[in-house]
């Protein structure tokens, strides 16, 4: 179905009860919480209307929604286990027409590209479009763009624990009936592991940060790629660890 002017909300998984790196949101660089560069760098997008946080109802999850308030976010909170369903509430309060789908572990996540998997999902007609189906880009750019239509199908039928827990398989586990799009990069770069799951992954996000924000706070990814050239044993910090789960998006 066409869609005209939709509003596109990102909304952003974030949780302060993870398994292999608890607390990863609120973590602290350069006195800042990583969730802080994850939201500084999302409201440099041009083609989403609002950025919303979905956290959980656990008392623990007050620390991101005292942070969330302070700088002016909305937030929802819904389940921690069916994420899906915390997906779908916070769309359906926020009157979402299109839903960006970010993870609160990508505090480098690139604007510019965000705005293109939105671009394309939109041109396209997609009912659900990515630049994770086919692993091109670095892990932690991770973009999935869906139609409210889509969540709310899922929402409604969904009923193994993978669906509810990780969002959107359901999407591409049922081809037949989702219209797909898969955004690639010109190169393949999923070497690159960019995202905070583990300590390893923070003590190379951190050096990261800490090297290229006071320079160029609006960095991209082009600019990361040229820090890891010129630091190629960088790469090696996280090079050994697995990606959790059966999605290949990053879990909050």
């Amino acid at each position: 179905m066409k869609r005209f002017n939709p509003k596109v909300i990102i909304i952003v998984q974030a949780r302060m009860g993870s398994t292999r790196l608890p607390g990863k949101s609120m973590k602290m660089v350069s006195e800042r919480p990583l969730i802080s560069y994850l939201l500084e760098r999302l409201r440099r997008t041009k083609k989403a209307d609002e950025i919303v946080v979905a956290t959980t109802t656990h008392e623990r999850d007050q620390r991101i929604v005292d942070f969330c308030r302070e700088e002016h976010i909305p937030v929802y909170r819904g389940s921690e286990e069916n994420v899906l369903d915390r997906y779908y509430q916070a769309a359906k309060a926020s009157a979402a027409d299109v839903i960006v789908r970010i993870t609160g572990d990508c505090p480098l996540i690139d604007p510019t590209i965000v705005d293109q998997v939105i671009a394309f999902f939109l041109k396209n007609d997609y009912d659900y479009a990515s630049n994770s189906l086919e692993r091109t880009f670095p892990r932690g750019l991770d973009t999935e763009v869906f139609s409210f239509e889509a969540l709310e199908q899922a929402a409604m039928e969904a009923t193994s624990p993978e669906d509810k827990e990780h969002v959107t398989p359901f999407f591409y586990r049922n081809p037949e009936r989702f219209n797909l799009g898969s955004y690639t990069c010109q190169e393949n770069l999923s070497r690159h592991r960019w995202t905070v799951d583990t300590q390893e992954d923070f003590i190379l996000i951190s050096k990261i940060l800490t090297e290229l924000y006071p320079k160029k706070p609006d960095f991209h990814m082009e600019d990361i790629l040229q820090l890891m050239e010129e630091n190629p044993e960088w790469e090696k910090i996280n090079a050994h660890v697995k990606q959790k789960g059966i999605c290949e998006c990053p879990e909050d």
